[in-house]
């Protein structure tokens, strides 16, 4: 199971700064793992939704790939990235890595896809 959310953190003045997208990945059935959070943080040469003109779940890099965290097939694509690196999901702990890492082998095995419903 798969959740997503959109934050950021307040600076001295009480701006919106730092917008990160959070996909956290759940073990199931509950309670069989701690969860995986990928972080992508608003960085140069990077995008996170935050307004238009992108979609909410789109995240990227501005001259390169990109992926919409609201398809299944892209949260499975970086599932597998991540299940294939040091990702253990029995692990009782939650783990959290940087997206930015996982975002290009899973947007290139997402493109490998061709059935509709992803891998």
């Amino acid at each position: 199971m798969w959740t997503m959310r959109h934050s950021h953190r307040r600076d001295a003045d009480g701006r919106s700064v730092d917008c990160r997208q959070i996909l956290t990945l759940s073990p199931q059935p509950a309670g069989t793992g701690g969860p995986l959070r990928i972080l992508f943080a608003a960085g140069p040469g990077r995008y996170v939704p935050g307004g238009a003109p992108f979609g909410s779940g789109d995240v990227g890099f501005i001259r390169g790939v990109d992926l919409n965290l609201n398809e299944p097939g892209a949260v499975r694509a970086l599932l597998d990235v991540a299940l294939a690196g040091a990702w253990q999901p029995g692990e009782r702990r939650a783990v959290e890595v940087d997206g930015w890492c996982l975002l290009e082998p899973a947007a290139s095995a997402r493109a490998g896809d061709t059935s509709p419903e992803g891998p």
